[in-house]
């Protein structure tokens, strides 16, 4: 089979975001005295969007109180603002794979759930160089991922059918992702979760390095 498009998640796919992401989600908890978590811990924090992150990470009771998850996550939003890109950095590999892919004229997207203006500014900052169809992140009136519905539209946009792309990601709601859009669901094992996780939910493919991608599929 030779695909015609390549979609990624971003946050542990494309870039490793994960000590400023646990960085600020901590400097929000100690603004309120509440106990920091390690950065390990957030490998499993996050994934399903900023709110979500939230809710993980606050205690149990004022996780449950809607409006004060609000009120966390503007201050969330706030301190990330300061930290996107302080230790944020593109994992090895990404420069070259990306490069190779637009040498062939592979239309590139980008759907993640982190919130919009935050994915807008990383990949700015980080992925300029680089063409992106779209860039789709969480924003008012879309369903986060897994659902399929913005990665579908990034494909539409691009003019391919859904058999036709290779969607790129770290988690398991990457892998229900592509699955549920009827894509290749390709798991990349230098991010935040475990291999065995993308296998579990339906990884296809896994690349243990960005340039393997041209060993195992054909563009």
């Amino acid at each position: 089979m030779k695909y015609k498009a390549a979609i990624f998640d971003l946050d542990g796919t494309l870039i490793d975001s994960l000590a400023d992401l646990g960085d600020s989600a901590n400097e929000m908890l100690a603004s309120y005295g509440f106990p920091a978590h390690t950065i390990e811990e957030y490998r499993y924090f996050v994934g399903n969007g900023s709110r979500k992150l939230i809710e993980r990470c606050l205690p149990k009771d004022k996780a449950q109180d809607a409006s004060f998850v609000d009120e966390a996550l503007a201050r969330y939003k706030a301190c990330y603002e300061k930290n996107l890109v302080h230790k944020t950095k593109c994992y090895a590999g990404i420069d070259e794979m990306l490069q190779a892919l637009q040498e062939k004229n592979i239309p590139l997207g980008i759907c993640t759930n982190k919130h919009q203006s935050a994915a807008d500014e990383v990949c700015q900052k980080l992925l300029a160089k680089h063409s992106f169809v779209e860039i789709i992140g969480d924003r008012p009136g879309l369903p986060r991922k897994p659902d399929p519905q913005k990665v579908l539209a990034i494909a539409a946009k691009m003019g391919v059918k859904p058999e036709e792309v290779a969607y790129f990601g770290d988690t398991s709601v990457d892998m229900e992702t592509a699955r549920n859009a009827g894509f290749l669901p390709v798991g990349v094992t230098w991010g935040f979760r475990p291999r065995e996780e993308l296998v579990e939910t339906g990884a296809k493919v896994l690349l243990d390095n960005p340039m393997e991608l041209f060993a195992q599929l054909e563009f």
